[in-house]
């Protein structure tokens, strides 16, 4: 299997796409209708998460190991410290190696529970640092890491020199890409990276991108992450009519820093799809990326996409 390394180091420009585990049956039909409409743009990986405080893990490493079987897409599989005893997340490894794939987002993860913001309290017998999770993953085989980064700074970290440290610190342990969490801004983008290179991290950063297309919505996120609201986004949301005004208040926000993202170099565009190819394959359009969209068939939400 290629590797997300290989994979951006060829032309571009590049974009990747992620999902989050299904719940139940329904939902994995809509997953799979989704995987399908985006496979034909050809992106340069897909990453399936974790679920929050690591739930729903089976279900996220059924889905991974059938996209590797069953689909020309490269599946990242995420995996986090929480819940898990080094023991455990060796098993998990392996399986995935033992599927093929090969290319790992590691996380510490949130704390268990519905408050990302509690105290993190590590497993017994488990991992503390994201940094501990790309070493374990390096040495267990010929694995391709990604690690995560916030646009501004995660919400537990002192300040944005230490969240930097925090960041250097998973490249030097290994990790050969970095993907940001949701951010609204080509400037806090430029302001990342640039704090970044000076600290000696010299591996590809790619921003992370969803229209936002309600002001609840982004109000949440931005409460989740830590970023401060982006406070035109917010009131462009808010003036809107209806909902498909305040999409298109959305989408046009994220077509504009996309394009901007692309002019500064950023050398792929990762989307949060929320498991719907709709607004993805809208911006796709409308930057010329992964060519036009294609007709595709009713899918019964079995994974029977293109053999490899």
């Amino acid at each position: 299997m290629v590797t997300v390394r290989e994979q951006l180091a060829a032309p571009g420009p590049h974009f990747s796409v992620e999902f989050y585990p299904p719940r139940s049956d329904d939902e994995e039909s809509l997953l799979w209708s989704t995987i399908r409409a985006l496979e034909s743009r050809r992106p340069a990986f897909v990453s399936v998460t974790y679920g929050a405080g690591g739930s729903h893990r089976d279900r996220t490493i059924r889905v991974t190991e059938q996209i590797a079987a069953h689909t020309t897409l490269l599946p990242v599989a995420h995996l986090t410290a929480v819940g898990h005893t080094v023991a455990e997340l060796r098993q998990i490894i392996g399986a995935y190696a033992d599927a093929g794939v090969h290319n790992i987002l590691a996380l510490r993860g949130d704390p268990p529970g519905s408050d990302p913001h509690a105290p993190w309290i590590a497993t017994p017998a488990g991992l503390t640092h994201a940094d501990e999770l790309v070493r374990l993953t390096r040495s267990l085989g010929d694995f391709c890491v990604g690690v995560a980064a916030y646009p501004t700074k995660h919400p537990q970290s002192k300040d944005r020199a230490a969240d930097i440290r925090h960041l250097a610190g998973k490249v030097a342990a290994g990790a050969d890409f970095v993907v940001t969490q949701m951010l609204f801004s080509a400037t806090d983008y430029a302001a990342l990276v640039e704090r970044a290179r000076a600290a000696g991290v010299d591996v590809p950063i790619i921003p992370g991108i969803m229209p936002v297309t309600s002001s609840a919505r982004l109000a949440r996120i931005c409460q989740l992450s830590g970023q401060p609201v982006p406070a035109q986004l917010a009131a462009q949301l808010a003036a809107a009519a209806d909902p498909a005004a305040a999409r298109e208040v959305g989408v046009q926000h994220a077509l504009a820093m996309c394009r901007d993202l692309l002019a500064m170099g950023a050398p792929s565009l990762h989307f949060y799809t929320f498991n719907r190819s709709t607004l993805t394959l809208t911006l796709l359009d409308e930057l010329g990326i992964g060519g036009r969209r294609a007709a595709t068939r009713e899918h019964d939400g079995r994974p029977a996409l293109a053999q490899r």
